[in-house]
């Protein structure tokens, strides 16, 4: 069973991106910036601007016989060098702010490149999910970024060598990845909290790089396939994918508290990617909602208020993003995933 891919579907939705175009979405659901190609996580900056972590889409760059390989039928990856970060301005216009970082895409189609970015005050750092032998960059492991503003970075960790130096209680051999599939970053104070779905785990990164382990959601919790995190006073909460074929109502919502124990609190949603709290409204962002595999037009966003689900928008293809805007409004990566290059989108989601 596959557990963080969606390799499988990846080319489905590229046969079927015409059909994607009629999918309907939500009355309060507007397309806000194009130009995107695997847009993944988000968020906005304290200079007013909309940052955006892109996948990009893959290469040729192998490195079979160097390293430990992903295997088949996932594996092997190849590597390229085209993920980067967008800026976004308040009336939507794209730029690229950084470029020419590591992409990868595996066997099945699935890219790996830049995850996500997250701001300590006005410094913002980049997780990178494409780095690493693995993945067809033996220079390159997968790390945080310092990103400076004028797009110039330097390495702050080597999260490709804390995985090589401390697995998991429950790995998942048959679909293992040496250097993760990084996917989330948050800051909270001046540390980064990073969560990778493969192994299974929440880590703290430190302003001078040193990481350490928050939580292994793997030794409690089993394969649930963490992707998403948001801070909550006296710790987090964490959700998860799941393993596929989906099965709808299986992801849940996880009480992560600050020394690091995990607490299943809300079942019912289904292959959650992205996770926003809002006041008292938790508000998750799912991939699809379908059982079997993600298909155009089945993303939607969840409200979870006291114990009652509520969706708010649906008709989203292949979301993969999700932060909240200086407007109140809920902003996505939309074709996040399986798309071709330059198809994505960042949309805005009116809450009622």
């Amino acid at each position: 069973m596959k557990t963080f891919r969606w390799s499988i579907f990846s080319l489905v939705v590229l046969v079927l991106g015409a059909l994607a175009a009629f999918a309907q979405t939500s009355s309060n659901v507007t397309v806000f910036s194009t130009g995107f190609s695997n847009p993944r996580g988000l968020k906005w900056g304290p200079d007013g601007n909309l940052y955006v972590a892109e996948a990009g889409i893959g290469g040729g760059t192998s490195t079979e016989g160097k390293c430990d390989q992903v295997i088949p039928p996932v594996g092997p990856y190849a590597g390229g060098a085209n993920a980067r970060i967008s800026k976004v301005s308040p009336d939507g216009t794209r730029s690229t702010l950084v470029q020419a970082l590591p992409s990868s895409r595996d066997a099945l189609g699935d890219v790996q490149g830049v995850a996500d970015v997250a701001f300590v005050g006005t410094q913002m750092y980049a997780l990178l999910a494409g780095g690493g032998c693995s993945h067809g960059h033996a220079a390159s492991p997968n790390a945080i970024l310092k990103v400076n503003a004028d797009g110039s970075f330097s390495r702050l960790a080597d999260l490709s060598a804390f995985l090589a130096l401390h697995p998991v209680a429950n790995p998942n051999p048959p679909d293992f990845e040496p250097d993760g599939t990084w996917y989330s970053l948050i800051s909270v104070g001046s540390n980064l909290y990073a969560v990778e779905p493969n192994h299974g785990e929440v880590d703290e990164i430190t302003p001078d790089g040193i990481v350490t382990r928050l939580i292994d959601v793997s030794q409690t919790q089993g394969h649930v396939v963490p992707t998403s995190i948001a801070r909550i006073q006296n710790g987090f909460y964490v959700s998860n994918l799941s393993t596929f074929p989906i099965t709808p109502g299986n992801s849940a919502r996880y009480t992560v508290n600050n020394l690091g124990g995990v607490t299943k609190v809300f079942a019912g949603v289904t292959a959650v990617v992205g996770l926003v709290v809002i006041g008292a409204d938790t508000f998750f962002l799912e991939l699809s909602t379908d059982p079997g595999f993600p298909a155009p037009g089945k993303g939607a966003v969840v409200r979870l208020h006291g114990a009652k689900f509520t969706t708010i928008a649906d008709g989203l293809t292949t979301p993969t993003g999700m932060t909240v805007g200086p407007d109140g409004a809920l902003y996505v990566s939309n074709f996040g995933t399986g798309a071709p290059a330059g198809a994505g989108q960042i949309v805005k989601i009116t809450l009622p």
